[in-house]
């Protein structure tokens, strides 16, 4: 516990002096006294956008999106199925009688067969009765005439090539150009490679690692010159330039900008909290002074002046337009039945109705019989049935 009472603030860095905790706070105050005017313009102008989008442009867009609906997306749609649909279908059916259709017509009709028995058939007519049998004749004729007689002559012809111009250049090359070239050989290897192989040998390659080793200890002492004095200039670079500039950055510009970029999220943040407690207190004043009269007035008078209006005036008015539609819709439907009955009256009086049906005698099911009712019976045209059935019945009956 002793330990923790002792432990430096948290937002206090290690190695702090006295000088940086006292400037910290003018410092945040002058930042503050800077960005408060920013944060309090950002914050209007963060509300305002809001406002401006959630008044003007979301039922701005509204309507321009139900403009651009009933003005041309309906009508294109309309016409698109209405006009240029059946016209596409049109034009494509006239396109495939003119122009596919015919070509089809000939090329199924007249080329196919043409090709198939003009040609295709004669040839193969033409291939398996004739070219077929001679195929296989020449073939015959070359298997048991032609290949032997023709290996029988390459063989000869072979041999005696053989006798006249292989075995002479071979013996040639065997017996005289090999030997000449092997003596050639031995020559110029003891009278021309092997006295510069030995000079090389003893004398230049001695001649060349002394050279090489004095170069090599030339080249150590400029390099260990050159190294020591590449060492002095660094030397003097980190402790003339970069050690300054590291303790000026370290000590000064990373505290200073720490504090700067600290002061500056402190104080954005309090502008935040002044800003949100400006615009409460407008906000308040706002709605005191507009928004509470406005309520009132809208609901102590403009709601029942709506609801008189509603129940007195539009409820009235829109039952009086329903009924008056329905009145109109049943006066046309009246006329356009009379028109019809005219038209058909009229057409009946220049051309004449159709012929009526001659009357004919009603056939046996009204004719009086057993059993049946008595409204069939009462009919004066109706002719008595024969009560008793005839022979051929009661055979087909007991059959």
């Amino acid at each position: 516990m002793d330990h923790g009472k002792h432990r430096a603030p948290a937002h206090y860095e290690a190695g702090e002096g006295c000088l940086t905790t006292l400037i910290r706070i003018p410092v945040r105050i002058v930042v503050l006294v800077i960005v408060l005017p920013v944060r309090m313009v950002w914050d209007a102008l963060v509300v305002g956008a809001r406002a401006t989008d959630r008044i003007l442009l979301r039922p701005l867009g509204r309507a321009l999106s139900w403009l651009l609906a009933t003005l041309v997306v309906i009508p294109a749609v309309w016409l698109y199925e209405a006009v240029l649909t059946p016209l596409g279908h049109a034009l494509l059916w006239l396109a495939a009688a003119v122009f596919v259709r015919p070509w089809v017509a000939l090329w199924r009709y007249v080329l196919v067969p043409a090709v198939r028995y003009g040609l295709v058939v004669p040839v193969v007519w033409l291939y398996e009765a004739v070219l077929t049998p001679i195929g296989h004749g020449l073939r015959r004729v070359h298997r048991e005439l032609l290949a032997p007689a023709g290996q029988g002559i390459a063989a000869a012809v072979g041999w005696v090539l053989t006798a006249l111009f292989v075995r002479p250049v071979v013996g040639l090359w065997r017996y005289v150009l090999v030997p000449l070239a092997l003596a050639a050989s031995w020559l110029a290897e003891h009278l021309i490679v092997r006295p510069p192989a030995w000079a090389y040998r003893e004398l230049l390659t001695p001649l060349g690692h002394g050279i090489t080793w004095l170069l090599e200890l030339l080249a150590r002492g400029i390099a260990a010159v050159g190294s020591g004095l590449w060492a002095a200039v660094v030397w003097l670079v980190l402790t003339l330039l970069v050690a300054p500039l590291g303790r000026l950055y370290r000590r000064v510009l990373a505290p200073v900008g720490r504090e700067i970029a600290a002061a500056f999220g402190v104080a954005w943040r309090i502008a935040g909290y002044i800003s949100r407690a400006v615009g409460r207190a407008i906000a308040w004043l706002a709605w005191h002074l507009i928004g509470a009269p406005v309520t009132w007035v809208c609901r102590t008078v403009c709601t029942p002046v709506g609801h008189f209006v509603r129940d007195a005036v539009w409820t009235p008015a829109k039952r009086a337009a329903v009924e008056a539609g329905r009145a109109a819709r049943a006066a046309l439907r009246t006329a356009r039945e009379t028109v019809a009955r005219a038209r058909r009256d009229a057409w009946r009086a220049l051309v004449g109705g159709p012929r009526a049906s001659e009357p004919r005698e009603p056939g046996s099911p009204l004719a009086r019989r057993l059993g049946v009712t008595q409204q069939a019976m009462i009919v004066p045209s109706a002719a008595p049935e024969p009560e008793i059935s005839s022979l051929g019945e009661k055979n087909a009956e007991r059959g």
